[in-house]
């Protein structure tokens, strides 16, 4: 990967993290989309999901006097589950069908229906993190999933924000742990890793200062037509060949 590559990601890891701490949500999905068009689809759902360690992890330890924690432990006891689920039948699919499924996936999240906000049993917590914990094993960014279930509980947004991004570091974390015992060596990638970390560290505490003064509505529409885009200049490469 070239040096002009590589600070094209670190960049984007950083303003997407700064995306999502001021949105609240946005930014994997944005950053997935990036890094499918220049990192190789073999190994994009594992790199992807070792940054949004980090970037998750950096928004939760910032905002950590906000999570809801009752409801972190039923997520995770469902993540638990489906990481274990995913051991068993993660398999290395086609690249082909990586770039489809994730492009496929990302317009999903765009354009589909979204979810009205509602109360939510403790098993459907559980069944939650289950399902989007193994989701995320074949698509990567399962954010505007998981968030989905954290918005219908209508908490005022930095308690959104906190929880989000705690859900997302236990799922991602579970994920690398599998993709680890299958075998996957994030070594050739993890000076880049790193870096993009950083980065996103700092995306995070500029985002949370923003939090108040970011118009959503017309963000929103960029956002959307961005990552449209990109999802499907992914599409293109694979029937171009």
């Amino acid at each position: 990967m070239g040096v002009d590559t590589a600070l094209l990601l670190i960049m984007t890891s950083m303003l997407t993290s700064m995306m999502t701490a001021a949105m609240g949500i946005g930014g994997g999905v944005l950053l997935l989309a990036v890094m499918a068009t220049v990192v190789p689809a073999a190994v994009l759902i594992p790199v992807h999901g070792l940054v949004q360690v980090g970037s998750n992890g950096n928004r939760a330890f910032l905002t950590r006097e906000h999570i809801d924690w009752p409801l972190l432990r039923l997520f995770l006891l469902g993540a638990v589950i489906g990481a274990v689920v995913a051991y068993f039948v993660v398999v290395q699919l086609p690249v082909e069908v990586i770039q489809l499924c994730v492009a496929g996936f990302i317009l999903f999240l765009v354009w589909g229906p979204k979810l009205g906000k509602q109360e939510i049993p403790p098993s459907g917590l559980v069944l939650a993190g289950a399902g989007t914990t193994l989701l995320t094993m074949f698509v990567g960014a399962t954010g505007p999933l998981v968030a989905a279930f954290v918005h219908r509980l209508g908490y005022e947004k930095y308690r959104v924000v906190a929880t989000f991004a705690a859900c997302m570091t236990v799922q991602h974390l579970l994920k690398m742990f599998v993709f680890g015992l299958i075998g996957f060596s994030f070594s050739d990638w993890l000076p880049l890793i790193i870096l993009m970390i950083v980065a996103g560290f700092a995306g995070t505490w500029i985002g949370l200062h923003l939090l108040k003064k970011v118009p959503a509505e017309r963000f929103q529409l960029i956002f959307r037509i961005l990552v449209t885009v990109l999802a499907l200049r992914l599409i293109w490469q694979v029937y171009s060949g």
